[in-house]
Order: C-alpha cells, then sequence, then structure tokens
C-alpha cells in the first residue's frame, strides 16, 4: 500500500473528526475537502484509491469514503448509517476472525468486541485476504446464525459483537506454537 493511500486511509477511518473534515453519518467526504487537507491532487487521490491492497477505498463521483474499519472516537460516522449503507447477509457457513494467542482467553471470556472500531470484522473463508489481519496466529470460528452481519462494497463481513458461545472452533494457524499454550 502506498503512502497516500495510507494517509487518505487513515483521514477517512481514524482522524476525519478532529482535522475538521466535514464527512456524513455512512463516511462520505467530499474529494475536495480530501485533497484540500492532505495537500493532494487528484492523480494522487485516485492512484491511492487503486492502490490501496484491501479495496478500503470507494469513490462515488465527487465522494469518497472508506468502505469500513472506523473509529468510534471523534468521528462523524455512526454504525447505524454504515450499516444501512452496507449489504445485510445471511451467511450459512462459519465466519473467520484472526486474532492473536494473548487474546484467545479475553475472547473466551467476552466475546468479539470491537474495541475502538464500529464492528467486528470477519472473514467468509480461512483462507480469506478480506478481514485478514497481519499479525495473525489463530483463526475464530463464528456461527453466524444469531448475528447481524453485512458486508462493506470491499467484501469484508462486519457485526457489531459476537458472543463468546458464537464462537465455535479456533485454529492455530502456526499449530506448534497453539499446542504449546
Amino acid at each position: 500500500m502506498s503512502r497516500d493511500s495510507r494517509r487518505v486511509s487513515w483521514l477517512l477511518r481514524h482522524t476525519a473528526g478532529e482535522r475538521g473534515l466535514t464527512m456524513s453519518a455512512d463516511g462520505w467526504a467530499l474529494i475536495d475537502d480530501v485533497l484540500r487537507l492532505l495537500g493532494m491532487d487528484r492523480r494522487a487521490l485516485d492512484l491511492a484509491v487503486e492502490q490501496n491492497d484491501k479495496q478500503r477505498l470507494q469513490v462515488d463521483g465527487d465522494r469518497i469514503r472508506a468502505c469500513q474499519g472506523h473509529s468510534l472516537d471523534g468521528m462523524p460516522v455512526t454504525r447505524e448509517a454504515l450499516e444501512n449503507s452496507w449489504e445485510r447477509v445471511h451467511p450459512d457457513d462459519l465466519l473467520w476472525h484472526g486474532t492473536t494467542y494473548r487474546a484467545v482467553d479475553g475472547i473466551r471470556r467476552h466475546g468479539l468486541l470491537p474495541g475502538r472500531r464500529t464492528h467486528v470484522h470477519l472473514a467468509p473463508a480461512k483462507d480469506s485476504p478480506v478481514g485478514r489481519r497481519s499479525a495473525v496466529e489463530v483463526l475464530l470460528g463464528v456461527d453466524p446464525a444469531d448475528l447481524s452481519v453485512h458486508r462493506a462494497p470491499n467484501g469484508v463481513l462486519l457485526t457489531r459483537f459476537v458472543p463468546p458461545g458464537a464462537i465455535v472452533e479456533a485454529d492455530a494457524v502456526h499449530p506448534a506454537r497453539w499446542s504449546a499454550s
């Protein structure tokens, strides 16, 4: 991912509020405002959108937004508006969430929480590049039967919370390390 892509993504997902960027509740901002704030030209922005490795950025005419992954604090987005802009889905198969060994005990007790983000990110398959973090050590299988699940335009599946009982499988990415813990 390019430096410009990271800058645009960071602004639209985490710092729009503190930087004074006007943004709708579902994350849309005027491209001209983003360009002005970041000191970029349109060609650089278009390249940043194209080079974003997780397809996080979405352009619609004179507007741009991050598809998902917004912070709650200080951002003008709301969970409700984001969900209304995404597709509601009803998966039959397990969904997957990547995490670290260190986080597993807390997840077993409290479930998957979005932390400082609007939603928990899930993937449709173990090998999916969608929703995949770089430091994944454990893949948790989530039964989506009782969850409200949405799909963002870049394919990431999202829900507000996953209760401990919905986590029905845990697969180590590195089996030797998992069996040692």
